[in-house]
């Protein structure tokens, strides 16, 4: 079974650096392109179904693609972003000046931090992991997910094996796509973090915020 994750569209608040989590920020300009042009170069390929995170950037995303190919989107709360809790809404250089320690751990040692009134690692790879079965238990094939940065990578460690202290071990960039067949209970990665509609695929926006 075959299927695709994609990573929302940009955000002001990725291109500025703030942690976004939960707070339902919308696609900036440049994120409605984004989704656009993935969406036509997602017309090569077929797609069953779209499913999405309940947050506005993700569901505008699955929006352009369930166009394209005239397919049924759903939404799945399972998929949302990881919780910043008290971080949501500020600056990288914020978090840092006011919870230092954490700052840093959440860099180095992912799986032990849960930010403050947020989550950890650890709870959104298992809502996301169950919001997953739940997805290819229907059926269909193939199918996108449209979601978000934080889960794309706690599944990918998932996908291999991973500790999740290997979070930062990829980088999944805005309106990337993650191709992976299920077999068995096996999974097999073809596509990573891929901007099939990029002009250079080889550079992209560094984002301090995630």
């Amino acid at each position: 079974m075959r299927f695709f994750l994609i990573r929302h569209g940009r955000t002001n608040w990725n291109s500025e650096g703030r942690y976004q989590g939960v707070i339902d920020v919308p696609l900036d300009e440049v994120g409605k392109k984004q989704a656009e042009l993935l969406a036509k170069s997602l017309k090569c390929v077929t797609i069953d179904k779209v499913w999405s995170s309940p947050l506005s950037r993700a569901k505008e995303t699955a929006w352009y693609i369930s166009q394209e190919h005239g397919c049924p989107l759903e939404v799945h709360e399972g998929l949302t972003e990881i919780s910043h809790g008290e971080w949501e809404g500020k600056y990288a250089h914020e978090v840092k000046a006011l919870w230092p320690e954490l700052y840093d751990l959440w860099y180095k040692e992912p799986q032990k931090v849960k930010m403050p009134s947020g989550e950890t690692l650890e709870e959104v790879a298992n809502r996301a992991k169950g919001a997953l079965e739940f997805i290819l238990g229907e059926g269909k094939d193939p199918v996108a997910v449209v979601t978000h940065d934080a889960v794309i990578k706690v599944l990918l460690c998932h996908f291999l094996e991973l500790p999740l202290a290997k979070f930062w071990s990829f980088h999944v960039a805005n309106c990337s796509v993650t191709m992976i067949e299920r077999k068995g209970k096996e999974f097999c990665i073809y596509l990573l973090g891929e901007r099939p509609w990029a002009s250079n695929r080889y550079d992209w926006e560094k984002q301090a915020g995630l």
